[in-house]
């Protein structure tokens, strides 16, 4: 006889995910409850816990699901298969090579973002944050890129709970003048850090998201007397050709 198993509403979930996981976009409440063998008022309060717990999170004005970022260091941890790093760090070596600048990925985690990788560079130049370490997404180039990714309601509870201080002198702390400069981000397909995050230094953010879902950034980081404009456009021109590249393999 088969063991009778425990917890009804966990194996509701897993077919959930399931769905959302199998789906090739991200499904609304309306998609998720014609597809599965549950009511929707029952899909509601469950997304609605996933979403609490990190499993899932919903984007847009009309609420479409796709599963949340937690599973990446839950995969990591169970199969060692699926690794940011691995898969983007040696894409990341060969832009460090082309530019002979420190190249960095990072990830969100708390309003932050987590500094997971860094080719460094083969010139001079210091950096204060450590692997493991975190940085402001307001000021920084990796965390303006994945901000401009963002819905409106996302963004605006971000905004709620984050005080837009300065850490330079060059630091954005205009809300207004801030959401001008995540549009244009969002337009340009990457972010500037000129001097925001830490004196001296200048950084290109370039976002890792496909299909609505955000896997994580990178930048390019140099200190900004070796900066100028021909750089910048070859830095640009490269940064988005990997970026591509590594998001083909998502």
């Amino acid at each position: 006889m088969t063991e009778k198993l425990y917890g009804t509403v966990l194996l509701k979930s897993k077919d959930i995910l399931n769905y959302i996981y199998q789906s090739d976009h991200a499904p609304t409440l309306k998609e998720i409850s014609s597809n599965v063998d549950i009511s929707k008022p029952t899909v509601l309060k469950i997304l609605r816990t996933l979403e609490y717990c990190g499993f899932v999170k919903s984007t847009g004005d009309s609420k479409k699901y796709c599963l949340g970022t937690i599973f990446i260091r839950y995969g990591d941890r169970a199969t060692k298969d699926f690794n940011i790093v691995k898969i983007a760090m040696p894409y990341l070596n060969k832009l460090r090579d082309e530019t002979t600048e420190a190249v960095n990925l990072g990830i969100i985690e708390n309003n932050k973002i987590i500094l997971l990788g860094r080719a460094n560079s083969t010139n001079s130049i210091r950096f204060d944050l450590e692997l493991g370490g975190s940085m402001n997404m307001y000021c920084s180039a990796m965390g303006k890129s994945l901000l401009s990714y963002y819905t409106q309601e996302d963004l605006q509870r971000y905004l709620d709970q984050t005080a837009l201080t300065p850490v330079t002198s060059n630091t954005i702390t205009s809300k207004k003048d801030f959401l001008e400069e995540l549009t244009k981000t969002k337009q340009r397909g990457y972010a500037i850090d000129n001097i925001e995050n830490q004196e001296g230094v200048y950084c290109i953010g370039f976002p890792l998201v496909k299909n609505d879902y955000i896997f994580g950034a990178f930048s390019i980081s140099a200190p900004v007397y070796r900066v100028n404009n021909e750089k910048i456009k070859a830095w640009i021109k490269a940064g988005k050709e990997t970026q591509k590249k590594i998001l083909d393999l998502f």
